[in-house]
């Protein structure tokens, strides 16, 4: 870019898409800040495992100089698939080929650190938490953090996910819930404490479903097994019953009714779990999602199209971060990049959304669901 003074670029979410946004734009000799509300890279788990796809997140990677690093990290025996019915009869089984690149997995804090450590030392200031973005439209534009420091910024990139505050600034959206609601458990050691467990789910990801209720599981590194117990429920369908996230015997007494013609053997990825529940409930941006093209703010990833967890939420924040960033390298202004990369993103976000439409029935119809994460809280 070829621009003097050199702009001020703000990047809010220190996730997957925010950090291959800053590595691209570094790759290119531009400077990006990184803001993330967390204290620190290990202030909070950061979620299961992810599919990278060979059409978007790695070329993402590819142009970020790290794709060769990610298929060392990556398990490409992740991408084995079961499907079954709630009997416990396998319908469908795929088994990757040795040689199978095209969406191995990879832990999002395995990704996150990888990105993370590609970085110029001090690109991200952790423990910021944003509030407000105020300036006018033209610029600068002010980030008003929750410590009462006050940031000034040529442009602002919103990767800070489904609660976006950077999104007010540009539109009035706010996620809707689905009418489908995960729960999630973890399976710890799975070889020794959980070997029937292991077995029923393979390299990869298992899944059955009913049409009102689902099991998914899905194999992480370290010999840990992440489940998600996937209903069509009120989002309030915890609290409604009486219960609470901490009485996991009551939860789990309720789900064994939900699920009473299940086999004993899929039942015991609700019952065997390790430690707590997490709720998460879905929730998804209208469809379309636009809004009017502003020069110095702009989003990505679920920040601009929040959609059910089918696969490809990482996968489009990491390709909307890249071509953001390229956008930004090889156009003379600011306005103009993010006018040319609004115009390739907002139709594809809005394209995928409506392929994905009746996303909530898809994740609880009998076909396999594609989706690698539930990164949707």
């Amino acid at each position: 870019m070829n621009t003097t003074p050199a702009p001020r670029i703000a990047i809010i979410g220190a996730g997957p898409g925010g950090l291959t946004c800053a590595r691209i734009l570094q790759q290119h000799g531009i400077t990006a800040a990184v803001y993330d509300r967390d204290a620190g890279p290990d202030a909070r788990n950061q979620g299961g495992t992810l599919d990278l796809h060979a059409d978007n997140g790695q070329i993402a990677l590819r142009e970020a100089g790290l794709l060769e690093e990610f298929f060392q990290l990556a398990r490409p025996e992740g991408q084995e698939m079961r499907q079954m019915d709630p009997a416990g009869t396998i319908l469908l089984h795929h088994v990757p080929e040795p040689d199978e690149r095209f969406k191995p997995e990879i832990d999002r804090g395995q990704l996150c650190d990888l990105l993370l450590n590609s970085l110029q030392p001090g690109t991200v200031r952790w423990d910021h938490t944003l509030r407000t973005v105020s300036g006018p439209a033209e610029g600068p534009r002010q980030l008003h953090f929750a410590d009462g420091t006050t940031i000034e910024c040529d442009l602002v990139i919103g990767a800070d996910g489904a609660w976006s505050k950077v999104r007010r600034a540009v539109s009035q959206a706010t996620p809707q819930y689905s009418g489908v609601s995960f729960l999630e458990a973890w399976f710890h050691d799975v070889a020794t404490q959980h070997p029937d467990i292991a077995e029923l789910v393979g390299q990869g990801s298992a899944a059955a479903a009913d049409g009102d209720r689902g099991l998914f599981a899905q194999r992480n590194s370290g010999d840990h097994i992440r489940v998600y117990i996937i209903q069509r429920v009120p989002a309030d369908w915890i609290t409604a019953g009486g219960l609470t996230l901490q009485d996991t015997s009551g939860i789990r007494a309720h789900l064994l009714e939900r699920y009473r013609h299940w086999s004993p053997r899929l039942r015991r990825l609700i019952t065997d779990n390790d430690g707590l529940y997490v709720d998460r409930p879905i929730f998804a941006l209208p469809v379309p999602h636009t809004w009017e093209h502003n020069p110095t703010v702009t989003l990505l990833g679920d920040a601009a199209h929040l959609m059910p967890p089918l696969g490809v939420g990482v996968n489009l924040a990491m390709l909307d971060a890249c071509e953001l960033a390229l956008a930004v390298a090889h156009h003379d202004t600011i306005d103009q990049a993010v006018h040319a990369y609004e115009k390739t993103m907002l139709p594809r976000s809005t394209e995928t959304a409506r392929l994905l439409d009746g996303a909530a029935n898809h994740l609880l119809s009998t076909e396999l669901p594609d989706f690698a994460t539930a990164d949707n809280h």
